[in-house]
């Protein structure tokens, strides 16, 4: 192919004004930026005139919050502008600098604040609950009594020096993970179904899973793992290293496990997680249906783990333009009401979103939403694919839920957790959904969502789910004294994937390398909040669908609520109880439902 025939990504300097995000909203000119930058650095010397007297009554400590809370407002909002020039263009040196020097203020800042939270542990409780009556501190009542909480877990001043210490040290093991798996590990080249050879890597892999050729997702498969079979003893010893870290500072804090200290700061109860995991086991039937409608559908005489992803439907063919996607986002949400729908039309139309690819912008897509300025949305938007529709009402519905925090809430309480932070994504591509599946042109189309809602449950909640398995049972191995070895986690992990898999799919004796892949073993006790969020949502956006004004204005409160509330009182006020089994069960009785739906419409 000659030079003139390969299409290349414009550069950014040339991209429409009107295609690209306006950041007026935090910063009018790069000049502001600067002011506030220069404002930042001399205003962080003020932190160390409240250091030592915090327990001096309860007027100095709502003094000394009320600028900690004016600091972390600027703060946010220098950082998100920096973060969000970069994304433009990630080799723009002047978007690298203002990035840099963004993220050595912040740690500067870090440094100049790092004593508040040990002097306010420090301060006796007689005297701490009787500043808590003050009238002065009641704004701020909530965020104290969250620092609180860990006076158990916080140690003494040289305890605590001595585990701050060690923070690099403890990061060890992931650091290694992570240059072993993107970096010194080469999984050579594949053949695709075109006859081109494609270098295999951990970006590429997911591509040939979806190859319409077996013989290429088999080799691809088979390949790939041999990598991780030459590197397991390495791999086993960086998991278990992590894994020993967690019981480590479990410990040390005096948690009751390593699990119990992940759930503390949501203030969840372990009985959500465990939850989880039984409800999902309980559903196994519809999942092992699925697998064998799967095969037959494929016309192959046995499946493989390196079956399951390549669509049952190619992909529909589609051309809508940034116009048309919106129309049909705003479309499906309409039984969000007048009001969220105004807002974000405008946002989308107008210009929250950076639309388009461009040389050197940021891959993939998110949201952005700051206190201050508009919630933006980074696109890279290709109207010949569907799921790019997904994406833009996947990130709206992120910057949906921090438009309304940030207007209901003071900047102390506005920003929403981890664990509810998907449930107004995943909200609105259930909503998208529905309304494509009523308005589908026919069979084919029905099919194609349908699959796509059966995959999307599959990997967020029953994956995720065995991923959260397998962290507990390896994380208790460690805790009861048993031996994490090369053996010891395949064996675990292999049971796992033949339960979840069932008995008549064939589970490649390679495929129980894949625990030494997962990038989220390395953050243990965090993925379980894909599969809640997920279940949350779809039992949320059941209740609005089939409800009426009540349970609309339910859910725009949950949207609202910010961090107000701990994230399951949120989502029970909005009629969700993840304390119960009834929000999972739901999410996988829909599951089951769409099975059946695919099996009668493609059989």
């Amino acid at each position: 192919m000659s030079e003139a025939n390969v299409k290349t990504l414009p550069p950014r300097e040339t991209v429409a004004e009107s295609d690209t995000w306006d950041l007026t909203s935090l910063y009018a000119h790069p000049d502001d930026w600067e002011t506030d930058y220069a404002l930042a650095e001399t205003t962080l010397e003020k932190y160390a005139a409240f250091q030592g007297r915090l327990a001096e009554n309860a007027e100095t400590l709502a003094e000394l919050l009320a600028f900690d809370s004016e600091m972390d407002q600027l703060l946010e909002r220098l950082s998100y502008y920096a973060f969000l020039r970069l994304t433009e263009d990630q080799a723009n040196s002047d978007c690298q600098a203002l990035e840099a020097r963004m993220q050595n203020l912040g740690a500067r800042a870090a440094q100049a604040a790092s004593w508040i939270r040990p002097e306010l542990l420090a301060i006796d409780s007689e005297t701490i609950d009787s500043f808590l009556q003050a009238e002065c501190l009641q704004h701020y009542r909530l965020q104290l009594e969250r620092i609180l909480r860990y006076r158990p877990h916080t140690l003494g001043e040289k305890e605590e020096q001595l585990l701050a210490m060690q923070a690099e040290m403890a990061n060890s093991a992931a650091k290694t993970f992570r240059q072993l798996h993107d970096a010194d590990l080469k999984f050579g080249e594949v053949e695709n179904e075109h006859g081109e050879l494609v270098e295999l890597g951990n970006a590429t892999f997911s591509q040939f899973l979806i190859s319409p050729d077996r013989n290429v997702r088999k080799t691809a498969f088979h390949q790939y793992y041999d990598q991780f079979q030459a590197h397991e003893n390495t791999l086993a010893a960086t998991l278990g290293g992590s894994i020993q870290k967690d019981v480590y500072y479990a410990r040390a804090r005096d948690y009751e496990s390593t699990l119990a200290s992940a759930l503390f700061p949501d203030n969840v109860p372990q009985s959500v997680y465990d939850n989880l995991i039984s409800s999902v086991r309980g559903h196994f039937e519809p999942l092992y249906k699925y697998y064998e409608l799967r095969r037959q559908l494929m016309g192959i005489d046995e499946i493989h783990h390196y079956d399951t992803y390549v669509p049952i439907v190619s992909d529909l063919q589609v051309n809508r333009s940034w116009d048309e996607a919106t129309d049909l986002v705003m479309e499906s949400l309409q039984p969000l009401g007048t009001d969220y729908c105004q807002i974000l039309e405008s946002g989308l139309r107008g210009r929250w979103c950076d639309r388009y690819p461009n040389a050197g912008k940021q891959s993939g897509a998110f949201s952005a939403g700051s206190y201050i300025g508009d919630p933006y949305i980074l696109m890279n938007y290709k109207p010949e694919v569907l799921n790019d529709v997904f994406t833009l009402t996947h990130e709206a519905g992120h910057s949906m839920h921090s438009y309304y925090s940030s207007k209901h809430q003071s900047f102390e309480y506005y920003n929403y957790t981890i664990f509810v932070a998907e449930v107004a994504s995943t909200f609105n591509e259930q909503l998208l959904s529905d309304y494509m599946m009523k308005h589908a042109q026919d069979d084919r189309e029905r099919a194609y969502l349908i699959n796509r809602d059966i995959d999307a449950i599959r990997g967020t909640i029953i994956r995720q789910t065995m991923f959260a398995e397998f962290e507990k049972i390896t994380h208790d191995m460690a805790e009861n004294g048993q031996p994490l070895t090369v053996q010891s986690f395949r064996e675990v992990y292999g049971q796992l994937l033949q339960d979840y898999f069932g008995p008549d799919f064939v589970v490649d004796d390679c495929l129980s390398l894949e625990c030494f892949r997962i990038p989220h073993f390395y953050r243990a006790f965090y993925v379980y909040k894909y599969a809640t969020g997920l279940s949350a949502a779809i039992a949320l956006s059941q209740r609005v669908l089939n409800g009426g004004s009540q349970e609309l204005d339910d859910y725009l409160k949950f949207l609202q609520g910010g961090c107000s509330k701990d994230p399951l009182d949120l989502l029970r006020d909005a009629g969700v109880d993840m304390e119960q089994p009834e929000p999972v069960n739901t999410a996988l009785g829909k599951f089951t439902s769409l099975v059946d739906q695919l099996e009668s419409l493609l059989s």
